[in-house]
């Protein structure tokens, strides 16, 4: 392929080279090779006349298609399976005969399709795993940090800075959860003729069901996928695709809302993205910190997300057995989906392993803020020193306000001086309501739970996961 033809910046900037060749031509056709070859080592074993020589020689050319070859035969024939079977053909002649018996073009294309995305899934499940592990390390160093909690975006009660770690965390792992269900449930289409019934490999096999039915067994154990669909039409229905597409996306949805949490805690000063030394955040204007990494994620998710309605609205609209307006739109969704939830989870362990936590500002936030959330037990202690509670209540609220006021137009929180000095708290001492800001006292059992968190529900989910999961390194982050 020539620069001057468009690439898609998943493959030429954001997913992984381990993803990318994943869902490479090369690849793919290499995988196909396995796939025609298991078929004719298996009808061998099960006594159709294939001389051994034809194996050998399959076997010699798994990794050696010469692509253009195979596209000169595309440009004739205008089949992709039909211009592959040919010139695995020329590549292995003993073989010419036999390749594709008794087979239909989604024999091949879908078995491979299955492996593809099984190893498309392990990659995926290892990146998640980094993901929980950089998290684990995060949540566990600041489980008992106090810092504001928001609802509605405006500040509320307290939190600490784990224990919201931990929430970005359980929707990672129920992520997990569902791709480790996947795994264990992912079927081959199997041996199934042109519309799902057989009959070709039982005409092959003269009428011998079991031989039929052994056959597709030992195919789908040499494919290392003993899992078949029990039936077919022409190609597994594809509500196997959607459902992976829902798995996807739902790993999108947990990256989004990471990060953005991330650019709103970016903007508040209290977490930052990584930030190298030599990064450029503005090309105008120099001093800018853009969580850029945080943004590119929903962005890419944004994308996963929308790709889901494409297989749904496929696995809907088959018709009968098969119909082929499938193929364009899943040679698109499959591999653009696989490519950006693996960007995404490069993102956000890049990310994960390295957020800058500003204890001081955290502080500070938490400072202006900590008078308004005491004041339900400075209610509770006037009450109990023989004050009217709706009294209280009423004198807090027009303090509050008051306070908010100045703290809005820079001027110190001085709740607690106003209070002192109203006749209706006169029974309390200042320093009786100064015990009562202490921010520890206001995250409840924030700390116990990140450790029963991690201790209780993630470690052994991590630990049956991770027997799935492919080994994954390093990817680079571009812009």
């Amino acid at each position: 392929m020539t620069d001057d033809r468009y690439r898609s910046p998943l493959g030429t900037r954001y997913a992984s080279p381990a993803m990318q060749r994943l869902w490479g031509e090369r690849h793919r056709i290499g995988m196909w090779r396995r796939v025609w070859l298991a078929l004719a080592e298996t009808e061998r074993e099960l006594a159709l006349e294939i001389p051994a020589a034809a194996l050998d020689q399959m076997r010699a050319h798994l990794d050696d298609a010469d692509l253009e070859a195979a596209a000169e035969y595309e440009r004739k024939f205008r089949h992709d399976v039909m211009a592959h079977v040919h010139h695995f053909g020329d590549q292995a002649p003993a073989a010419r005969g036999i390749i594709h018996l008794g087979a239909t073009s989604a024999f091949v294309t879908d078995n491979t399709d299955v492996l593809v995305i099984r190893a498309g899934l392990q990659l995926l499940l290892g990146r998640l795993l980094k993901v929980l592990e950089a998290l684990t390390g995060f949540a566990r160093q600041h489980a008992a940090l106090p810092c504001l909690a928001y609802t509605h975006f405006q500040p509320a009660q307290l939190t600490t800075v784990g224990k919201r770690a931990t929430l970005w965390m359980q929707d990672f792992a129920l992520d997990v959860e569902e791709l480790v269900h996947r795994l264990e449930q992912l079927r081959l289409r199997g041996c199934k003729g042109t519309t799902g019934t057989q009959a070709s490999f039982l005409e092959l096999f003269r009428g011998d069901h079991q031989k039929v039915r052994q056959l597709e067994r030992r195919i789908a154990e040499r494919l290392g996928l003993p899992r078949v669909y029990p039936v077919t039409g022409q190609t597994y229905t594809r509500k196997g695709d959607s459902v992976v597409l829902d798995l996807l996306s739902g790993v999108a949805q947990s990256a989004a809302k990471m990060a953005t949490d991330l650019r709103l805690l970016q903007h508040e000063g209290e977490l930052l993205e990584p930030f190298e030394p030599d990064q450029i955040g503005s090309s105008a204007m120099a001093y800018k910190r853009n969580p850029m990494r945080a943004e590119r994620i929903t962005g890419l998710a944004r994308f996963v997300i929308s790709l889901q309605a494409n297989t749904a609205h496929t696995a809907a609209t088959q018709w009968l057995e098969r119909s082929l307006d499938d193929s364009a739109n899943r040679r698109l969704t499959l591999p653009e989906a696989f490519l950006a939830t693996d960007a995404i989870l490069v993102l956000a362990q890049n990310i994960a392993e390295g957020i800058e936590v500003r204890v001081p500002v955290i502080e500070r936030h938490v400072r202006d803020q900590m008078p308004f959330m005491a004041t339900e037990r400075w209610i509770m202690l006037g009450v109990a020193a023989g004050g009217d509670r709706q009294v209280l209540h009423e004198v807090v609220r027009q303090n509050s306000l008051a306070a908010a006021t100045q703290v809005s137009q820079g001027g110190p929180n001085d709740l607690l001086d106003r209070l002192a000095a109203d006749k209706t708290f006169a029974r309390m001492p200042t320093d009786t309501l100064r015990k009562e800001l202490e921010p520890a006292a206001y995250t409840g059992r924030s700390r116990e739970q990140v450790g029963e968190f991690l201790e209780e529900y993630l470690q052994p989910l991590v630990s049956r996961a991770s027997p799935l999961a492919a080994a994954v390194d390093g990817a680079e982050v571009r812009v």
